[in-house]
């Protein structure tokens, strides 16, 4: 069967399906209502920096102000799973990335409904070392039968949604980097959760695979017409 989940087909086979874009959007019948698609993955490094001296809120004819300079309060992981059709995020805060941590955001997202009674859950992510191959497929798929391990193609993780949600955490949530320590980092991405899920639309996700295939097709024509560009550029 194939399953469309965005920009991307996937061919499902053993409880695995390849190369799957990402906004969720059912297409040919392929989603019942109840399955649902997860978008997941980890922001690492989030740093606890605290300014010496404190930052100034923006005023009238005046931007705001964040000092240099500022005392390492250390870093955590931040893992999150963002479901696409429902615009709801779940986070939890670790001490680094990995197989164990990845787990236990899975484990905190299928304890809860309707994801526990789910006929299927498909996990999309991209091959980072905590969920990568078959391995981490099989893994996922023998701790909850439901659920479904889908990855990003190499090197396009950019399509996984939840990098908008992390990108929108960056700007409203670690943007300026003034905390005192990782407590405070923690729950100030506790308390952007609860606000988010409270207001969050599902974001319009727009780039098909005939956008793929124009945008493609119009590099091959430029390549070809403009061959001096290319081989300057492998010259380079």
């Amino acid at each position: 069967m194939t399953v469309v989940l965005c920009g991307f087909d996937g061919v499902e086979a053993d409880g695995e399906a390849e190369g799957v874009g990402l906004s969720g959007q059912a297409a040919h019948g392929a989603f019942g209502a109840d399955e649902y698609v997860i978008s997941a993955d980890e922001k690492t490094s989030v740093q606890a920096r605290c300014r010496c001296h404190p930052t100034l809120a923006p005023g009238q004819a005046r931007a705001m102000r964040v000092n240099h300079t500022y005392g390492r309060g250390g870093a955590l992981a931040y893992l999150a799973a963002y479901d696409v059709h429902h615009a709801k995020a779940f986070g939890r805060c670790e001490p680094r990335t990995g197989i164990a941590p990845f787990m236990a955001l899975v484990g905190q997202v299928m304890a809860q409904e309707p994801y526990a009674s789910a006929k299927r859950v498909f996990w999309v992510v991209d091959n980072g070392s905590s969920h990568r191959g078959k391995k981490a497929a099989d893994r996922l798929t023998a701790a909850y039968p439901n659920a479904v391990l889908v990855h990003t193609p190499v090197h396009a993780s950019w399509l996984n949604q939840v990098e908008i949600y992390f990108s929108v955490v960056q700007r409203k949530v670690v943007t300026p980097n003034d905390f005192t320590d990782l407590n405070e980092v923690a729950d100030r991405l506790r308390a952007f959760e609860d606000r988010y899920n409270a207001t969050a639309q599902p974001f319009q996700w727009k780039f098909t695979t005939t956008d793929l295939d124009d945008l493609l097709a119009r590099l091959d024509r430029h390549t070809a017409d403009h061959p001096e560009e290319s081989s300057a550029a492998k010259a380079a």
